[in-house]
């Protein structure tokens, strides 16, 4: 499946508050991200570092609701997933080519 086939299919379950177009999609990338975030430092502090099938399955259900509500966010702001992806990807890969991958700065 591609990006923008996600992007458009998930569209159909994309219900919340017209008012809270911007506010609602972020803030729930925010919360699902803290959840992937809270299962690796529980894997850290419980499971020393390693990730069971259990906890596997748990984040894998975790990011998808990552890329639910960035799919929402995107589809807000009038961004295509599929282009964000290349365009990251790109950026990356320049970085990478220069031997600046490490490092800090949005422009390096």
């Amino acid at each position: 499946m591609e990006l923008s086939d996600y992007q458009r299919l998930s569209r159909r379950t994309a219900l919340y508050p017209r008012a809270a177009w911007l506010a609602y999609p972020a803030l729930g990338l925010a919360g699902e991200a803290g959840e992937v975030a809270e299962h690796a430092k529980k894997a850290i502090r419980d499971e020393r570092g390693m990730v069971g099938e259990e906890r596997r399955a748990a984040m894998a259900k975790e990011l998808g609701d990552v890329l639910w509500y960035l799919a929402q966010l995107a589809t807000e702001l009038g961004l295509d997933l599929d282009e964000i992806a290349e365009a990251n990807l790109q950026k990356l890969l320049s970085r990478q080519r220069r031997g600046v991958l490490s490092g800090s700065g949005d422009e390096r």
